[in-house]
């Protein structure tokens, strides 16, 4: 089993924390199935939290109902972000590939037409600044990548 950092262990003793006492017992029931290891493990967490595996499991649940804990293999918001900025950054690369044609028809050597060189010009700044959207899309994009990794 991987270790686990002391502030992740420190966020679930305040998840399993949270939930209040009812003023009457809690009746209703959901029953669920673990292997031996997977029971050894959720009893093995409790106890470091000083909880019942029980209380546990259900503020784990409750948490994630609220929003506040994800599952392996959900997706997140931040996969979304992660998706929007990818395909942006391909449509971005369109653009700049556009531009590049453009310059490759300016510069192949045939008569120039008035204009061609402040278009020429143009097309050149235009692709410096794709060039560096990219570079940002891309640098936003392993940001987002190396935070969900740390969660």
């Amino acid at each position: 089993m991987p270790q686990s950092r002391a502030s992740e262990a420190a966020a679930l003793h305040r998840v399993a924390r949270r939930r209040d006492r009812n003023e009457t017992q809690r009746t209703a029931r959901v029953d669920v199935r673990y292997s031996t290891e997977e029971k050894a493990d959720i009893v093995a967490k409790a106890r470091a939290l000083n909880i019942a595996a029980a209380h546990y499991v259900g503020a784990v649940v409750m948490a994630h109902l609220d929003g506040d804990l994800a599952l392996p293999g959900q997706r997140t918001p931040l996969d979304d972000y992660v998706d929007e900025l990818t395909t942006l950054r391909g449509e971005v690369a369109k653009i700049g590939h556009n531009i590049n044609q453009i310059a490759r028809k300016l510069n192949s050597g045939d008569l120039p037409h008035s204009g061609d060189t402040a278009t020429l010009a143009q097309a050149e700044r235009t692709l410096a600044a794709v060039g560096t959207a990219v570079r940002h899309i891309a640098e936003a994009t392993n940001q987002a990548v190396a935070t969900k990794s740390q969660r």
